[in-house]
């Protein structure tokens, strides 16, 4: 079975498979819906050679609908390709925001590292300048209350500590290294994304991480060297000046002997050498990133806990959701009140850009009816926790387990069937379970005494008078008929039975 897994459950249920992998490439829902109705066991289908899931290639595509769809099926979320890389990591590498936060809220694992180069998902959304990527990966460590900003600035141990934030837990993940010793910051500033450069120094980056020797990786820059090295090799003068800001140092030397300023030289980025020669005077007062959002943590917990897709018709009794007007609302934002549908909200958190205009701290996202800054949201009171159901690829492989169940007596009497037990089937094209009872054999009654050979038969299939040689002479036909199955033997066979059935009746006739 472990080697079946390995090729990729491809042995049997191919074809469907690789029509659920192209549905889910394409974006075809109602294909990979009629698929994952007959058989929910091809969610873990992966494709030969680089085990790509229908998973992988619907996150990297950007087909959210898909993705939450086989998560519903039961596929494992942390599923790994070839290169270890998970649905999350190419949901990352492409930016697609949507399915970062549908795998958030079924709790990705966002520390998996890929084979190759070491990095995560993290790594891969700063490299390609997903700001809000990053954002969502980050959420489950950014509280929602208003110090947020005050804290994360000041990082002083002589603060209280806060329940919901682990400024440890944080640190760590934010300036994880790749291979090398490449942090996310690093990667960032090299290709000159200005926004993930200041949201990552926001969170808790440092900017003084160097990176490291491995020997399997070319850096043309050396070893030893900060984000501010990577910044100057990229040429983006924004993101040296954000570094330089937050406290990159402009005379630290890499393992090549190399300062910020020289790299900058090599790369002939002479734009650069002005702000990479002195240090500034006074340190620039910089603003917090606009990516910075204050309430996504706590509307992430609702949705984990409660749900965030409630489809149900509205009652006329309920007032539905103000932006969507199709959905009850939910949740309510803390401080103004103002009551939105769960989906809403988290939209809300990931798609607007926080302002210094909003009236609340920074971080905070406008609400759009009052223009009050959103820090935290609130659950309404009449809003249920989620049912959490199994997924439908968990059951047992067999399509029959037997039910003890009583049945009514009818009138078979044969060892053949056993009334005391039921058989529940697997409805193939509905998700839901139908138990189809089997039935009994229809009244009848079997005569014991009709077989063959049994001395007080009556009335006999074979006459008592008869002689014992004539007898056994029948037996053996009747063996021989039942023991060869060859067409080119069926004539020899009717031959004997004839001739043995032509004796009989010579002698019951007495000529």
């Amino acid at each position: 079975m472990k080697f079946l897994s390995l090729v990729g459950n491809s042995f049997g249920c191919s074809a469907s498979g690789e029509r659920l992998v192209s549905a889910a490439r394409d974006g075809d829902l109602q294909e990979a819906k009629a698929l994952l109705e007959c058989n929910p066991r091809l969610a873990r289908y992966s494709t030969f050679g680089v085990r790509n899931s229908p998973l992988h290639y619907s996150a990297a595509q950007g087909h959210h609908e898909i993705v939450s769809l086989l998560i519903e099926s039961g596929v494992d979320i942390n599923l790994r390709n070839y290169r270890g890389q998970t649905a999350l990591m190419q949901a990352c590498q492409h930016g697609h925001w949507e399915v970062v936060l549908i795998l958030m809220l079924f709790k990705a694992n966002i520390h998996r590292s890929d084979y190759l180069n070491g990095g995560t998902a993290l790594h891969l959304a700063a490299l390609n300048g997903h700001t809000r990527c990053v954002r969502l990966l980050l959420a489950d460590y950014i509280p929602s209350i208003p110090d947020c900003w005050n804290i994360l600035r000041e990082r002083s141990n002589d603060s209280e500590p806060v329940s919901e934030f682990d400024e440890c837990a944080l640190h760590e993940v934010i300036n994880r290294t790749a291979d090398g010793g490449m942090t996310a910051l690093h990667m960032a500033a090299l290709n000159g994304h200005v926004e993930t450069v200041q949201l990552l120094l926001d969170l808790g980056a440092s900017a003084s991480e160097v990176t490291v020797e491995d020997g399997t990786t070319i850096d043309l820059i050396g070893a030893g060297s900060t984000a501010l090295h990577y910044a100057a090799c990229g040429g983006n003068a924004q993101c040296c000046q954000i570094l330089i800001a937050r406290g990159a140092s402009l005379t630290a030397e890499n393992a090549n002997g190399w300062t910020p300023l020289m790299v900058a030289r090599s790369w002939r980025r002479n734009e650069l050498e002005e702000m990479l020669s002195t240090q500034p005077e006074y340190e620039p007062k910089m603003c917090p990133s606009t990516y910075l959002s204050l309430p996504l943590m706590s509307i992430i917990k609702i949705a984990r806990e409660c749900g965030w897709r409630n489809n149900d018709l509205l009652t006329t009794c309920k007032d539905p959701c103000v932006v969507c007007l199709e959905r009850a609302c939910t949740v309510a934002a803390k401080g103004c009140g103002h009551e939105f549908c769960t989906w809403c909200a988290l939209y809300l958190c990931c798609t607007f850009c926080t302002s210094a205009a909003a009236q609340g701290p920074p971080g905070s996202v406008t609400c759009p009816l009052c223009r009050h800054g959103i820090v935290s949201f609130v659950k309404l009171a009449e809003t249920r926790r989620m049912v959490k159901t199994i997924g439908r690829t968990s059951l047992s492989l067999s399509f029959c387990s037997c039910s003890v169940e009583e049945l009514e007596p009818t009138s078979v009497i044969t060892p053949l069937c056993k009334p005391d037990f039921g058989c529940a089937r697997i409805s193939p094209l509905s998700s839901s379970f139908r138990s189809l009872s089997c039935q009994k054999f229809p009244s009848m009654k079997f005569n014991t005494k009709g077989c063959l050979g049994t001395p007080d038969t009556c009335p006999s299939l074979v006459p008592c008078n008869i002689d014992r040689n004539l007898r056994e002479k029948l037996v053996r036909c009747s063996r021989l008929r039942l023991g060869r199955s060859t067409s080119s033997n069926a004539a020899r066979r009717r031959r004997s039975w004839l001739s043995a059935l032509n004796e009989y009746v010579t002698i019951g006739t007495g000529s």
